[in-house]
């Protein structure tokens, strides 16, 4: 019953995004087309806006971007964008971090922020006549944040404590970390979001109040609004409020790059475990590139899901592993990883599932992707992507990740450009990427564990770093 009725909704669903596309997707297939009606406004400080109403719930999605995330730091001064959003709930001139959380919750509302390697964000979910309160909030603590040193060892000492509890004590979460560092040899993203543990120990207020003025700049964010509003009333809200922030006009994102090395690294993490863990990764490119829709529909027949490739041969036909999978970024400012992974079960070690998943790789390569392989996958991408659009929070998310990195259109794109993948596109870029000769493998070697309470799943090092409030 529970599989007929969403069955039911997906077609649904489906059926009206294709009613609102109508005519708006050329030849191409109607139903990959999802209904983005945003408005775009620009202040004259430089603030960006980007609005997209939904009237199908009384409430509003409210999140300001700022475009600098630990992309940003310098060497030695790592975990400073994450430090800087904790500290952007200790309060400002105008009233304190308790004050600005209980006026959220009186009205019915909730709030928290995350950091990424490109961005920090903060976010209100409110019922949509509060709009108003929460554009007044998010603009006064633009630029009226008070640093002090009562709230700063505390709050760097709660970041810490982040970072041991998600990181240092989870065995694949510094695995992930560990690879990510030595995939990267010239480019930030080598580093950890939340920081190294000695950079973390040595951040001063100076280095925070640098920070901010620096990037907490109206012409360095990008605000985002899903929900119940009109977007002329909304545009007079915004300039309203964030209208009269001065800009510093901040300079544009640094410029770098990581070139492929053909070296083949590896990895070897040993730490107290349950079982041993395996991640390959690989240098790939983003959405800039013309490779970026076949790497994505790659991921999707490799690692996207139980009927997957990986899931298919080493968790249910060979029983060697618990789970195995694929992760690519297609969104971000500068090209990532492709990540192959997987977790073996009790009694099997890191070197079968390692060689299972290059057979698979080389079987890929050697005999292709049939069609109906790659329309199986699609179909599920799309699925999850329509069952997505109806939390304005996700669409919300998505919108702010390919506005900063380049383009808010990209989620316009993203599914159109799937479907004219071609088989040999996705072997073609199979080829390109996944060689070993250019590969990062990190391999986790259990040690005897002591006795501690489980730790959760490991996160991808992309992931971001939320605030936890």
């Amino acid at each position: 019953m529970r599989r007929a009725l969403g069955l039911l909704l997906l077609w649904t669903v489906l059926l009206a995004t294709s009613l609102s596309w109508a005519g708006g997707g050329g030849a191409e297939s109607p139903l990959l087309r999802v209904p983005w009606k945003v408005t775009e406004h620009r202040l004259p400080n430089g603030m960006r806006a980007l609005l997209l109403p939904d009237k199908r719930a009384p409430a509003v999605v409210f999140l300001v971007w700022y475009q600098v995330g630990s992309r940003e730091e310098r060497a030695g001064k790592t975990g400073l964008a994450h430090l800087l959003e904790h500290m952007m709930f200790r309060g400002t001139k105008e009233r304190s971090g308790k004050e600005f959380s209980n006026l959220i919750k009186r009205n019915g509302g909730s709030h928290n922020a995350f950091t990424s390697y490109d961005y920090t964000a903060y976010y209100e979910r409110m019922p949509a006549d509060r709009l108003e309160l929460v554009m007044q909030l998010e603009a006064d603590r633009m630029v009226n944040l008070e640093l002090r040193k009562e709230d700063f060892e505390p709050e760097k000492n709660v970041v810490l404590e982040e970072r041991r509890t998600r990181t240092d004590d989870s065995p694949t979460s510094l695995l992930f970390e560990q690879v990510q560092a030595a995939a990267f040899t010239a480019h930030p993203y080598r580093n950890p979001i939340i920081g190294w543990e000695r950079d973390i120990r040595s951040l001063g207020l100076d280095d925070l109040r640098e920070f901010y003025r620096r990037y907490y700049d109206p012409a360095n964010a990008i605000a985002v609004i899903v929900g119940d509003f009109e977007p002329e009333q909304a545009v007079r809200l915004l300039e309203k409020h964030f209208g009269p922030v001065p800009t510093r006009k901040p300079a544009g994102r640094p410029a770098f790059q990581q070139n492929a090395e053909r070296v083949e690294r590896r990895v070897v993490v040993r730490k107290e475990a349950e079982l041993p863990y395996l991640s390959m990764a690989h240098h790939a490119p983003h959405w800039k590139s013309g490779d970026g829709h076949a790497l994505a529909m790659l991921e999707a027949v490799l690692g996207g899901g139980e009927t997957s490739r990986l899931h298919q041969r080493l968790v249910r036909r060979d029983q060697i592993a618990l789970s195995a999978g694929a992760d690519y970024t297609y969104i971000s400012v500068d090209p990532g990883l492709f990540y192959l992974f997987a977790q073996p079960v009790p009694g099997k070690k890191a070197e079968e599932v390692e060689r299972a998943i290059q057979e698979e790789l080389d079987r890929l390569i050697k005999e292709g992707v049939t069609r109906e392989e790659l329309d199986r996958a699609l179909r599920s991408v799309e699925a999850q992507t329509v069952f997505s659009m109806d939390n304005p929070f996700y669409r919300a998310m998505l919108l702010g990740r390919a506005a900063v990195a380049g383009d808010w259109r990209l989620v316009e794109s993203f599914l159109p450009g799937l479907a004219k993948v071609k088989p040999e596109d996705v072997v073609r870029v199979a080829k390109a990427y996944l060689g070993p000769e250019a590969r990062t493998t990190g391999v986790l070697v259990p040690l005897p564990l002591e006795r501690k309470p489980r730790r959760p799943p490991a996160s991808l090092p992309h992931g971001p770093a939320d605030g936890g409030r």
